[in-house]
């Protein structure tokens, strides 16, 4: 998990993983809306792939990027997790605050 969050911490790789959403891309078009030397973005593009939120393929002298949604369910399963555990936690003190306040009149 903590290896799919710090996938996930850079707008740069987010913004991979949302034109990924639209289809496979090869390095240079993924890399093309972004000003940086291609060593760089290939550094984003191994940690996405560390993360297993991309897999690549090589046909020649082209590597080809696809989305692999598979952690980003895992992700979404977690944090739904922790989103029902704050929420039952604020209805508890929604409720407490009420007692106090019927008590406070």
């Amino acid at each position: 998990m903590d290896v799919l969050f710090r996938a996930l911490s850079d707008p740069t790789r987010r913004a991979v993983l949302d034109r990924l959403c639209r289809g496979p891309a090869s390095v240079g078009e993924l890399a093309r809306p972004f000003r940086m030397a291609l060593p760089s973005f290939v550094q984003h593009l191994r940690v996405l792939e560390e993360g297993r939120l991309v897999r690549s393929s090589k046909e020649g002298r082209v590597r080809t990027y696809r989305l692999a949604p598979g952690p980003l369910r895992s992700a979404e399963g977690w944090l739904a997790r922790r989103r029902a555990h704050w929420e039952r936690r604020l209805d508890r003190l929604d409720g407490f605050l009420a007692v106090m306040e019927e008590e406070g009149s």
